[in-house]
């Protein structure tokens, strides 16, 4: 739309706009219903993709590039009248923090995609993660989670309307706040407030150290408790030594918590 309006391009407006999640959308332009979505969405609605124009989507495919369809849509079939081919770039951090993810004990990188499956296969090989899955509508997603929820507990990483049911499957769901949207940010467990890869593998290493934090200050809490009952038992310990010990190990608990806001990971601490 910024585009078009920097363009002065003239367009009508949309009404009945209906969404088909996974798939594409459509909505009355003009007194003709106009769809946008993918190759399968069209062939569901009974469009004929042949001839050129189907080796055209096979070359656009093979390179990597997702094709997004535009036509008209009518009672029993629709009738193709372009296209968008979108690329798919890598972002250059992603191979970085699949490496720093292995190489903290994640034992598997799945990438789960909506995408057809030549250009997840290329992406998948150009961030190394283990294995792919790719043409996955929503529902699909939430299988595929939960099959590796029977081998132990996963985390999902999303962002879009359509990584939401997968974000409330897994064990934790993680949402790239910066460019996630509003369901998505709702349904995850953890926010990144920005969309940078790297918070990925420092989110997990912060939430280890914390819980190492935990138990130090389970330790010293316990350890304070049992000092002060036997003083008090064993030796008449006077009431103002132990609230200066109760009181005393409170505060050595919230200075060992504070510690956390100067955590940086090893790897990124030089």
């Amino acid at each position: 739309m910024a585009e078009v309006k920097r363009r002065a391009l003239l367009f009508s407006e949309c009404t009945d706009f209906r969404s088909t999640s996974g798939k594409g959308a459509s909505g009355i332009v003009d007194g003709r219903r106009i769809g946008i979505g993918s190759i399968r969405y069209f062939e569901k609605l009974g469009a004929s993709i042949h001839g050129a124009l189907a080796q055209q989507l096979d070359a656009l495919q093979d390179a990597g590039k997702t094709c997004v369809l535009v036509g008209e849509i009518g009672e029993k079939s629709a009738h193709i009248l372009g296209g968008l081919v979108i690329a798919d770039v890598l972002r250059a951090e992603a191979p970085e923090v699949v490496r720093t993810l292995k190489a903290m004990g994640v034992e598997r990188v799945v990438l789960v995609t909506g995408d057809n499956g030549r250009v997840a296969s290329e992406i998948a090989q150009q961030a190394g993660v283990d294995e792919f899955h790719a043409e996955l509508l929503p529902e699909d997603k939430v299988r595929v989670l939960k099959s590796f929820k029977t081998i132990g507990p996963v985390a999902m990483v999303g962002d879009g309307v359509n990584d939401a049911p997968a974000l409330a499957t897994a064990t934790i769901g993680i949402a790239m706040g910066a460019a996630g949207t509003d369901v998505a940010m709702d349904t995850a467990d953890v926010v990144l407030m920005s969309d940078n890869l790297r918070n990925i593998p420092f989110a997990i290493s912060i939430s280890r150290h914390a819980r190492a934090v935990i138990w130090q200050n389970l330790a010293i809490a316990m350890s304070v408790i049992v000092v002060l009952i036997a003083s008090a038992l064993g030796f008449s310990l006077p009431l103002t030594l132990g609230v200066v010990g109760h009181e005393g190990s409170t505060v050595l608990v919230c200075l060992n918590g504070l510690r956390l806001l100067a955590y940086r990971p090893k790897e990124n601490s030089k």
